[in-house]
């Protein structure tokens, strides 16, 4: 294959309408095991709350005891959000009372939404995926020099980005992602400047927004007031865990399409990448690598994606976007943020040039 074929664009459904005669139909139906998994990271922040409102009693030598719990809390948020990721993508079960009321639970320590989550990412970013109307691409360096872009140029891995700005990223980057796109639908519902490309919700769909952010608010007080606002019980049960659930999350959201080309075509194989992660991780994070194979199957069982990354691997080895998750990162950390073509990325200043390290050559 040469440069010119292997650049072409191809739709995401022209992938799935090869790839899917190939896979068992059980792929597709949904998997409601993964229901008893969510149920099971929520018992785990419970439980870990429930020790927490005894810390006081802890001598201070020994509270650093509870660090490997806030650790095993931390993965819970961020498997909670994965799992309602997959949850409102239908894969796990088609029974709209528990998607809602689960993706809720699910996404409470994420404050997002499920409605918001459902608009930005199911119906905008999987069918614009990195194109211009995706709001979920990175800024291009025309864009207005607003306070979100400003944010993103501090926080967000490049070849420029401050080491504190970076590690500030990793916990926080998710929480302004959140407000971000919570703000322009509440607030104005048009085009605003500070979000990479504007969309809009009806008018029931803002008002499902705003009743769902509410509740999400009444879950963070409760479990504020169920720590009795004690400093040291916040610090290690809520904030430490919250912390590390959103810096495995934004993880995986910057090894996504950051180092992709912007393309006019919702070409899946070109704009989007699946990484490698040791296997226990991908099984713990319901297999969230596999970033490619997730657009071409969005609503697929994500135990079968691995099946799926074997076949693109036959049928278009020269195409697919499959990297070392230190690789990704290595890249990012090299190449500037923000697009000045479809192919190059430019600075904040626009004073450099570098080609999408992923063109084939």
């Amino acid at each position: 294959m040469n440069l010119a074929d292997s650049q072409k664009l191809i739709h995401q459904t022209e992938y799935a309408k090869k790839l899917r005669p190939l896979l068992p139909p059980e792929a597709f139906l949904p998997d409601s095991s993964k229901l008893v998994i969510l149920l099971i990271n929520v018992a785990i922040l419970i439980l870990g709350w429930s020790i927490a409102r005894q810390l006081d009693r802890w001598p201070l030598y020994l509270l650093w005891l509870y660090l490997p719990l806030a650790v095993v809390m931390g993965n819970s948020v961020m498997v909670l959000i994965s799992g309602s990721h997959d949850l409102i993508h239908g894969s796990v079960t088609k029974n709209n009372y528990l998607i809602r009321v689960i993706s809720l639970l699910g996404l409470a320590l994420g404050w997002m939404p499920p409605t918001l989550w459902k608009v930005l990412h199911n119906r905008m970013h999987h069918n614009t995926t990195n194109s211009l109307a995706d709001p979920d691409r990175s800024y291009l360096y025309e864009q207005p020099k607003t306070w979100a872009k400003w944010i993103q140029n501090l926080l967000v891995p490049s070849d420029e980005v401050n080491p504190i700005g970076l590690t500030l990223g990793m916990i926080t980057a998710w929480g302004v992602y959140t407000f971000r796109n919570l703000t322009a639908v509440l607030l104005f519902n048009r085009e605003v400047d500070y979000v990479p490309a504007s969309f809009k919700v009806s008018a029931k769909e803002r008002l499902g927004i705003a009743g769902e952010f509410l509740a999400i608010l009444t879950i963070h007080v409760s479990i504020l007031t169920y720590l009795q606002f004690e400093p040291i019980k916040l610090l290690f049960s809520y904030f430490l865990p919250i912390a590390i659930g959103y810096g495995i999350w934004i993880f995986y959201i910057y090894t996504n399409h950051l180092l992709c080309r912007i393309t006019s075509v919702n070409d899946p194989l070109l704009n989007t990448i699946s990484i490698r992660v040791p296997k226990l991780v991908a099984l713990l994070h319901f297999n969230c690598c596999y970033h490619t194979e997730h657009h071409i199957f969005p609503g697929m069982n994500s135990d079968y994606y691995p099946m799926v990354q074997d076949l693109l691997k036959i049928h278009y080895p020269e195409r697919f976007n499959l990297l070392d998750s230190g690789d990704v990162w290595r890249l990012l950390m090299q190449t500037p943020r923000y697009y000045k073509d479809e192919n190059t990325f430019t600075n904040w200043l626009g004073e450099k040039t570098v080609s999408c390290p992923l063109n084939r050559m």
